[in-house]
């Protein structure tokens, strides 16, 4: 008799709140996405070209999901506190009747360990599913398609999302329970008092909303005007002005509405004003859950905004050259002649490449005249660091360079005998590329032992190597006779292979590369593999883009269940306000629209806020301390996130909707109760 009345106190607790046991569902899916990722198929293949990068990343996910432990909590503990408020007098009447108070506890145990089992049963398929998708999905993002999908189980994962999900339940309910030990029959059997209001004047709030304004002001003048690099001591300031701004303002809000109640008295018809003194009332006891809310928005906008343009950018690296291979001649013939390895190569070439102070100008400070780079240099705001750090490390030969490019499929070079070229392996990386190449545009030219160079005005970036077995800051692609004069004794710097295009096309690009990464592996040269560009712009997908949206969406779930079990158990409370209304022949249509406004209102206080300190934000983010990922367009990045917000926004309404709907039933049963 005992556990069936459990089984049905837990279903009609789902029923009757069944948005909330969705978002515990959520949770659930969330936890087990998160302790699964390293056994995904994208991180197993990265395990073998980013190791230590991978175990590093897998070290950090136990302190990700002790944060996730720590928010859900919150969100379990609200959602669970809703339903125990809901039944109050139920709970009251069960020790009215004689239950003792241990039974009664052990009752809502069960409950909730028999609810935990439900939405595990729910939650973990859905989130095997989800991860099985992601795990395709992500593969095809980044050309990886073609490698065999296994599908994967992780009894591990599954276990950790048990024992969290089970403890913050557990743990939850432990608390509601001490509260409730405290409280007699007769406490239980009312309705609940309506919280006190700590009253402030109105001159008071004013001040109190004027100072949060001013604080977020600062707080946004900071970020956009003086936010430029990681400076520690400017963003702390900034943090601590838009969280205190956020609370002062929710604060002096409610005197805010209180004072414009006022003024719209005289035209009041119906119940605006009992509506408008609802919203009062929810934002002056409920401030600092508003302003909280607020400040998770914040946050998860920021994460999936960071994660939407991480995934953007972490695309494949340009695919200039297959292999590159370093060695004396010998071992590179010898290499590339053995069994296997010869069918799999269209061409190879040498590289030359030399480094400045090992040729013609070793023993020479200033190799080069660079006076008209730096003057086109100081005509482009913010390029003040890299003239203090101009200087030429390489020179390239325009033979070698042109083999790169034809492979790309792009023009090749045709230099003039007094024509040259800048190049650079980090052009991509934050505004260095962008100015240099407004630089080089303007129709320059470098002086080499007197003789002057015209500069071409493009930037030439592809990659020189297979991957970043060297890092260029800049170098010059001059003539093949002037890199013999500057080179001195011209050594290949390494040896380019390409594969052949029909392996590729039979194969596929990345089991051709796989192939042939383990066959010059048994020959003991050392080399360097396209596969290891793929595996480290692959590992930031997963690093940056998962971890961040994964974040975002956990934040962003918490502050909806936040924001609206605040509103409905602060309802709950003041059902006798409806019931009076019902009394004084208000009608349930007329009720019902005041709280949708009420909620709609609500909402919208919360939001507001919310999404211009993200704009702020994200902003800030992207023009500071982090930069865009080398190839992502502003434009693209800004689609996405007006894609994302649409998102955002549609969940949100659905969110109100539901929230909306849950609220008008309470209010129909209490009319439906007193008209009988």
């Amino acid at each position: 008799m005992f556990f069936k009345q459990v089984q049905r106190n837990a279903a009609k607790n789902r029923k009757g709140n069944g948005l909330f046991f969705s978002s515990l569902i959520i949770a659930i899916v969330a936890f087990y996405t998160l302790l699964s990722l390293g056994d995904q198929d994208v991180m197993r293949y990265l395990a073998t070209v980013e190791s230590d990068a991978v175990a590093k990343l897998m070290a950090l996910l136990p302190v990700v999901y002790a944060v996730s432990l720590f928010f859900v909590f919150f969100l379990v503990y609200f959602a669970c506190k809703y339903q125990t408020d809901s039944r109050r007098r139920e709970l009251g009447m069960y020790l009215m009747l004689g239950m003792k108070r241990s039974r009664m506890f052990l009752m809502l145990f069960c409950e909730t360990l028999w609810s935990s089992v439900i939405s595990l049963l729910i939650g973990l398929p859905a989130a095997l599913f989800l991860t099985e998708g992601i795990s395709l999905a992500t593969a095809k993002v980044v050309g990886l398609g073609i490698i065999g999908h296994h599908f994967s189980l992780s009894l591990q994962a599954i276990f950790w999302t048990v024992c969290g999900y089970v403890f913050v339940q557990l743990l939850s309910m432990l608390v509601i329970c001490v509260g409730l030990s405290r409280m007699a029959p007769a406490d239980l059997l009312c309705s609940g008092d309506v919280k006190k209001q700590k009253l402030l004047s109105g001159g008071k709030s004013t001040a109190l909303f004027a100072l949060g304004a001013c604080c977020l002001l600062a707080a946004y003048y900071l970020g956009i005007f003086r936010m430029r690099g990681l400076d520690l001591m400017t963003l702390l300031v900034l943090v601590i002005f838009g969280i205190l701004g956020t609370f002062l303002l929710y604060r002096g809000l409610g005197g805010m509405l209180g004072g414009r109640i006022r003024r719209r008295n005289a035209k009041a018809v119906g119940l605006s004003v009992f509506t408008a003194r609802q919203v009062q009332e929810n934002v002056l006891s409920q401030h600092k859950s508003l302003a909280v809310s607020s400040l998770l928005l914040l946050m998860a906008l920021s994460c999936i905004s960071y994660g939407i343009s991480m995934v953007t950018g972490r695309s494949t690296s340009s695919r200039s050259v297959d292999f590159s291979l370093f060695g004396e001649e010998e071992q590179i013939d010898a290499a590339l002649e053995k069994d296997g390895v010869r069918e799999m190569v269209k061409e190879t070439y040498p590289l030359y490449l030399s480094s400045v102070k090992d040729g013609y100008f070793r023993d020479e400070e200033k190799a080069f005249d660079t006076g008209e780079m730096e003057k086109a240099l100081g005509a482009i705001e913010g390029s003040e660091n890299i003239i203090e750090n101009l200087h030429i490390e390489y020179v390239i030969a325009e033979s070698s360079y042109n083999r790169i490019l034809k492979n790309v499929g792009k023009e090749e070079l045709k230099l003039s005998a007094h024509e040259a070229a800048i190049y650079t392996s980090i052009g991509n990386d934050g505004d260095f590329g962008s100015i240099l190449s407004k630089a080089t545009g303007s129709k320059i030219s470098i002086g080499i032992d007197g003789i002057s160079y015209d500069i071409r005005p493009t930037l030439y970036m592809d990659n020189v190597v297979a991957d970043r077995a060297i890092t260029i800051y800049m170098a010059l692609i001059v003539p093949d006779e002037l890199f013999l004069q500057l080179a001195g004794e011209p050594k290949a710097y390494c040896r380019n292979v390409s594969l052949s295009d029909t392996v590729v096309e039979d194969m596929g690009l990345m089991q051709a590369v796989q192939k042939t990464d383990a066959l010059l592996a048994d020959t003991g040269i050392e080399y360097d593999s396209y596969l290891g560009g793929i595996g480290r712009n692959l590992f930031y997908t997963v690093a940056a883009s998962y971890l961040s949206i994964y974040l975002g969406v956990l934040f962003w779930l918490i502050a909806n269940t936040v924001i609206g079990l605040k509103y409905l158990i602060g309802q709950r409370r003041t059902k006798r306000r409806y019931e009076t209304l019902t009394m004084l022949g208000a009608d349930a249509q007329s009720m019902c629209h005041s709280v949708k406004k009420q909620i709609g209102t609500y909402f919208f206080l919360v939001l507001c806020t919310a999404l211009v300190s993200s704009a702020a934000a994200i902003f800030t983010m992207f023009t500071s301390f982090t930069k865009l990922p080398a190839g992502v367009s502003v434009q693209t990045v800004a689609l996405l996130s007006a894609v994302a917000l649409v998102i955002f926004a549609g969940i949100e309404m659905l969110y109100i909707g539901i929230v909306k709907r849950t609220a008008v039933r309470e209010i129909c049963r209490i009319e439906i109760t007193d008209r009988r």
